[in-house]
């Protein structure tokens, strides 16, 4: 099933309503749909890199706002919609454990889930449920996908489809290595 809902994902980057079908995918991405826009957003710029930034703000706005149907979703239905959705992606056991320190590294669990392959829509349906500040949860979403999106466009503006692999495969790896490394800073900077 998730080989089928990536093949249409990615179909629809030839649709003559390309910047719409992004803005649909990016949206329910960030709340229930298991394919990242990043398949859709590098198949368009690859075809039409002139555009890759007006592709790249379309997925960060309709991204963050998929973000805040999830935060919704985590404030006013978790129990009966959050919750079965984390479930499905296997999260549902870690939950509890979960709750009780996702507010204390908020800004910093949404900026990593927002850059690196961790599912976004955890994190969006988890901020929403354990109420984290709203305006935390929109500034650091806007910072986390505007990044995500905004690195991936200018790869893919720059250097063109022999990037495509480096993107796919080890992009998402180089960002959990920046997120650590800049996480490590603030404890060196704060403890030593």
């Amino acid at each position: 099933m998730i080989r089928a809902l990536y093949d249409w994902t990615l179909s629809l980057a030839a649709h003559p309503r390309a910047l719409w079908a992004l803005a649909f995918v990016a949206f329910i991405e960030s709340s229930v749909f298991p394919i990242p826009p990043d398949v859709l957003m590098i198949a368009m710029i690859i075809a039409t890199p002139t555009r890759a930034f007006l592709i790249a703000g379309v997925a960060m706005v309709a991204s963050v706002a998929g973000g805040m149907l999830g935060y919704a979703i985590g404030a006013f239905a978790f129990e009966t919609v959050g919750y079965p959705a984390l479930s499905a992606l296997g999260k549902g056991p870690a939950v509890e454990a979960f709750n009780t320190r996702f507010n204390d590294f908020g800004f910093w669990s949404v900026l990593i889930a927002g850059l690196t392959p961790f599912p976004y829509k955890v994190i969006t349906i988890m901020s929403g449920w354990t109420g984290l500040p709203l305006m935390t949860f929109v500034v650091t979403s806007i910072i986390a996908r505007g990044l995500r999106f905004f690195i991936v466009a200018a790869l893919l503006w720059k250097f063109g489809a022999p990037i495509r692999d480096f993107i796919e495969k080890r992009l998402g790896l180089m960002f959990t290595l920046f997120v650590v490394l800049l996480i490590g800073g603030f404890y060196v900077l704060r403890y030593l």
